[in-house]
């Protein structure tokens, strides 16, 4: 049996998950969900980023200790993923000391090995938010990080450690250009080379103990010194299966097969990790899939705005399903799109209301009134090849508009055109009658078949309801709004 790792970009746990949250969580799941389907031994890890100095500033401001305020934040998203009907291989936390310290001091010393790094003395520009430092050309007209505008960003002067990424120039650019870690979608493959080809500086893997709060991986051999987030942070894709703990078990599953972030950590995962990887001596991740972000009703979620949308909310008043569709049907899977709760309504009733409910409402009340018993064929059934090569490039969306197609001798609309036409209800004749539902639950089992990466309930649902002989008219699966 193949093996598959996946990991997801690890969340900082300084405030509740929001609905980006959930739509980076869905879209993990359905990777998941489709290489279990393929029969390969599936590792899903994500976790908590809980070593950064925003974590211990929002800490102080809700007036508690950082190790209880990361407590209850992680335990928020462990419930969001449950609610998603998400699930975690392992969930690995940075403020793991029995596991995870010791995994980043490992990695530090083997490239601290290798000569890749240095200490010194610098004074740089540093966004909170980014947990990272910026040069002038890498901000916005008002010396603003892109990521976080209106914020003033912090002067640091300090001494820390720095890794040489500069001599992973060469090494990088063909990484990246000859696929040897591809980047998906092509967009985000040219960014992260003109990145590269700009040319790469030397960052920063530590800060001083005083400006971490104490807070943190210690710098091995360094006690005044506290290991930088993102050296720490990116390492949870290793600590949690094994690397410097259990080496049998971090053999088996390195190194990452895909990778699954969003557009404004890519230079990290695509440049930095790589580098560090290759300066470890470590295998280097196959694939890096980078969506984009949610604005909420055309505007940028904040706080300030007031417009984050709490996606527990969402499926408390619409369900678990309904919410999963949206996030992979309406949002484009490689670019950003807009989440809204009238468009989601919208969705909602056309496709899953009107739409899947109402077809399989309509196939189980004719299968029942008319008494007849359906053998279903025994050949294992199988992922449409529409839909496992969009599965395969990632392209949630266009999946699921396969499933839905009008076009296709199969698709659910096409089904519903063609139960229209025939008027199954008007023959008169058993026999053709018969041949005609069969054919219609033989579909009804294809769409639910090819749904369970996608909407997983809803398709063991339907897949139990016709699995025969009899098949019963049940309550809808998606009640009109």
């Amino acid at each position: 049996m193949n093996k598959f790792y996946l990991t997801s970009a690890i969340p900082y746990v300084n405030s509740s998950p929001h609905v980006g949250h959930a739509q980076e969580f869905v879209y993990s799941d359905v990777i998941r969900r489709y290489h279990k389907l393929l029969g390969e031994d599936v590792t899903y890890l994500c976790g908590a980023d809980e070593n950064a100095l925003k974590i211990v500033q929002a800490a102080e401001k809700a007036g508690k200790s950082t190790q209880d305020f990361c407590d209850i934040h992680n335990q928020e998203f462990l419930n969001l993923a449950d609610k998603l009907n998400v699930f975690f291989d392992i969930w690995q936390r940075a403020t793991d000391k029995k596991h995870h310290f010791p995994a980043c001091q490992k990695l530090w010393q083997l490239c601290d090995k290798n000569g890749d790094i240095y200490k010194k003395s610098y004074t740089g520009h540093y966004c909170v938010g980014c947990e990272t430092f910026y040069t002038p050309d890498e901000l916005d007209e008002k010396g603003e990080c892109f990521e976080h505008p209106g914020k003033k960003l912090d002067e640091v002067s300090e001494e820390n450690y720095f890794f040489r990424l500069s001599r992973y120039q060469k090494f990088l650019e063909e990484l990246i250009l000859q696929d040897k870690l591809k980047v998906i979608p092509q967009i985000r493959k040219n960014e992260a080379l003109a990145f590269i080809r700009r040319g790469l500086e030397d960052f920063s893997i530590s800060r001083s103990r005083k400006r971490a709060k104490n807070w943190g991986v210690p710098v091995p051999g360094d006690p005044g010194q506290i290991i930088y987030v993102w050296f720490d942070a990116l390492n949870i894709y290793q600590s949690g299966i094994g690397f410097g703990w259990d080496e049998e078990n971090y053999k088996r599953l390195a190194p990452q097969d895909v990778m699954v972030i969003g557009k404004g950590i890519l230079r990290f995962h695509a440049i930095y990790w790589p580098a560090i990887l290759k300066s470890a001596r470590l295998e280097l991740p196959k694939e890096l899939f980078v969506h984009g972000y949610l604005t909420v009703d055309g505007q940028k979620m904040s706080k300030t705005l007031g417009n984050v949308v709490d996606p527990i909310e969402m499926i408390k008043k619409y369900g678990t399903d309904p919410l999963r569709y949206y996030l992979l049907r309406e949002i484009p899977s490689y670019s950003d799109g807009d989440f809204s709760e009238r468009r989601f309504k919208e969705i909602y009733n056309a496709d899953l209301a009107n739409g899947l409910g109402n077809l399989v409402a309509r196939v189980a009340k004719l299968c029942d009134t008319s008494g007849s018993v359906h053998e279903l064929t025994s050949i294992p059934r199988k992922l449409k090849k529409p839909v496992s090569t969009n599965l395969e490039k990632f392209n949630f969306d266009k999946a699921l508009g396969y499933i839905w197609s009008s076009d296709i001798k199969w698709g659910l609309k096409w089904l519903d055109k063609d139960i229209n036409e025939s008027k199954p209800w008007q023959i008169k004749d058993k026999k053709l009658l018969y041949l005609k539902l069969h054919l219609y639950v033989e579909n009804i089992l294809d769409i639910a078949y090819n749904l369970q990466t996608f909407l997983p309930t809803t398709a063991e649902k339907i897949l139990k309801q016709f699995k025969g002989p009899i098949i019963k008219f049940q309550p809808p699966l998606f009640p009109r709004i």
